[in-house]
């Protein structure tokens, strides 16, 4: 038996020797057009966002049933073209793994996101959506090598939990009752001491309760997953299931965490510049124009700092006419974008919340009206990154609980963290879709995870 060199396209591209060796090369049809002599076959391998061009001759006996979409294997040998590409495969043999059907819904021409949507599973196969979910491949690569290099220790947290992280009651609940026989108490209330748990439990929407107590044990720990959150939003932003990274640190006050967020930002992004350059460069010229030239900036400038209270006195000055008249208590999507576009015109850190904004476990500060938290803000884009410090203090976590409307008997486990040798500590929390938005200028959630569970909507 005599086995053939088989090669990626990538090698190809790379430098790859152009001889009379013959090679094998397999990978799907993106374009396919004939001529009475000749056929010339657009190929996709995955190795690379570049196709290589295979020259098959009108001899072939599969000349005529090369459809797109079908996955093929080619022998021949490469040569030096006179394309942009510089290479092709003179095609000596072409064996068909799987054809595909006349009816394959990708065309060569473009698109629309939302058409692309509909067929999440095929949209892949797209240059637009090959470039970014290889794009998010290094930028979670990236994570792990940040966090890793700097002496973090990965922890699993579960997606079940019977705690609410953050305390707002939009969780999705998890059930193995019969929906048509109800266990009920005798109040009439539900008795979950007979679901699959024995008691209430949800879909996660934070590890971070669950990464304190070995933050106890390592000083520097983090998880990466998916988070769940059952928020009736269908925004540009919002996802029911998203991604996040969370890293916890023990010894830090919000300034030092405010200082390893943004050196991880930026590490982040030099990571793609390098790395996925050609990805990139793809993103620059068809998704936002300049994008290199954004990210390139954001590394080079310290980013800024502003409280709650400054910021809010700065929009209530700015003369401008925002949908949601500013006031103290929240702070929304139009005024954060206009504070990192307009006002300071990089990456902005807005701190010092009031409690009553934010979640139980944030540190109260002296005032005993704000908390001891921060949100970064991107131009164009708004909060990308929420952080803060933890709540270390037992009679004031207790308080804070109280006032939350939260029971600390369901978080007691939480509360012995404050009994047994208590510390100062605090994390944050980065979406990898928000992220993701803006290294590569896509504007909807959707079009940044792969399959988006949004309302309404649970497809593939």
């Amino acid at each position: 038996m005599i086995f053939m060199k088989k090669v990626l396209v990538k090698e190809i591209y790379d430098g790859f020797e152009a001889t009379d060796t013959i090679i094998s090369l397999s990978g799907w049809v993106r374009t396919v057009r004939r001529s009475k002599e000749v056929g010339f076959i657009e190929l996709n391998d995955g190795s690379c966002l570049k196709n290589l061009q295979i020259v098959i001759s009108a001899e072939d006996e599969n000349f005529n049933s090369i459809t797109t979409g079908s996955a093929i294997k080619a022998e021949g040998c490469i040569i030096k073209s006179n394309r942009e590409q510089g290479y092709e495969l003179q095609a000596e043999r072409l064996i068909i793994e799987g054809l595909a059907d006349s009816g394959y819904p990708i065309s060569k021409k473009r698109h629309s996101f939302e058409y692309l949507r509909t067929i999440a599973h095929l949209r892949c196969r797209t240059n637009t959506f090959s470039t970014i979910f290889r794009l998010r491949s290094l930028l979670t690569f990236a994570v792990h090598e940040y966090l890793n290099k700097n002496g973090f220790v990965y922890i699993a947290t579960p997606c079940i939990t019977s705690s609410d992280c953050e305390g707002a009651g939009e969780t999705f609940k998890i059930t193995t009752l019969d929906f048509n026989n109800i266990p009920k108490k005798q109040d009439g209330s539900v008795d979950y001491s007979k679901d699959f748990f024995g008691k209430e439990s949800y879909m996660t929407v934070s590890g971070q309760l669950n990464l304190e107590p070995f933050c106890a044990a390592f000083g520097k720990v983090y998880t990466f997953g998916p988070s769940f959150r059952a928020e009736n939003s269908n925004t540009t932003r919002h996802s029911a299931e998203f991604w996040q990274v969370e890293p916890e640190m023990a010894f830090m006050e919000l300034p030092d965490i405010m200082s390893v967020i943004e050196d991880m930002t930026k590490y982040l992004i030099n990571y793609l510049l390098e790395h996925g350059r050609n990805e990139l460069e793809f993103c620059d010229t068809f998704i936002e124009n300049g994008l290199i030239a954004k990210l390139e900036n954001t590394v080079s400038v310290n980013f800024a700092s502003v409280t709650y209270t400054e910021a809010l006195d700065i929009l209530q000055k700015s003369g401008e006419n925002f949908e949601m008249p500013v006031k103290y208590g929240s702070f929304h999507t139009e005024w954060e974008k206009y504070l990192a576009e307009k006002v300071y015109k990089k990456p902005v850190f807005v701190t010092d919340y009031p409690k009553e904004a934010k979640s139980f476990y944030m540190r109260l500060n002296d005032d005993g009206k704000t908390v001891s938290a921060t949100d970064l803000m991107f131009p164009g884009l708004g909060e990308i990154v929420g952080a803060s410090a933890r709540e270390e203090r037992l009679d004031v976590l207790l308080e804070r609980l109280n006032e939350c409307g939260l029971d600390p008997e369901a978080y007691w486990w939480y509360l012995d963290l404050r009994k047994y040798g208590t510390f100062r500590h605090g994390g944050f929390g980065m979406g990898i879709e928000r992220m993701m938005r803006y290294v590569t200028g896509m504007e909807n959630i959707r079009d940044v995870i792969p399959f988006p569970r949004t309302p309404k909507n649970a497809e593939f």
